[in-house]
């Protein structure tokens, strides 16, 4: 089986959270479905916390694209069905992590996520 360049930036993208981070694998969670406007997705990663509810959600991309307006459009449509705390959008080159604020339904954009504690 060839790695394709999306599954080699999700693969480096969990090893950054567990290694790095410090989140215990038990709580991330790869590619799996959800529905967004009647419409099935499929997340890249996601990461609990450990009483069930969201701490992050990250988007890959390949290295070779860009990331844009549209790539922080798609995971906040993805983060309506999910309500992560943290999202993350990287291509493997570029990293862009933000903090949602629900309650003015916006994100600030962070250096980084935190450690898990």
């Amino acid at each position: 089986m060839v790695l394709q360049p999306e599954e080699w930036v999700r693969q480096h993208c969990v090893h950054y959270l567990i290694e790095i981070k410090g989140f215990p694998i038990s709580l991330i969670n790869v590619e799996k479905e959800l529905t967004v406007n009647n419409l099935k997705k499929r997340y890249d990663i996601v990461v609990f916390k450990p009483d069930g509810s969201i701490f992050l959600m990250v988007e890959c991309k390949a290295p070779k694209i860009k990331i844009d307006q549209t790539t922080f459009d798609q995971i906040a449509r993805y983060n309506l069905a999910l309500n992560a705390e943290y999202l993350m959008v990287t291509n493997g080159l570029s990293h862009y992590y933000c903090q949602m604020d629900l309650e003015d339904e916006c994100y600030n954009f962070l250096k980084d996520i935190p450690d898990y504690k």
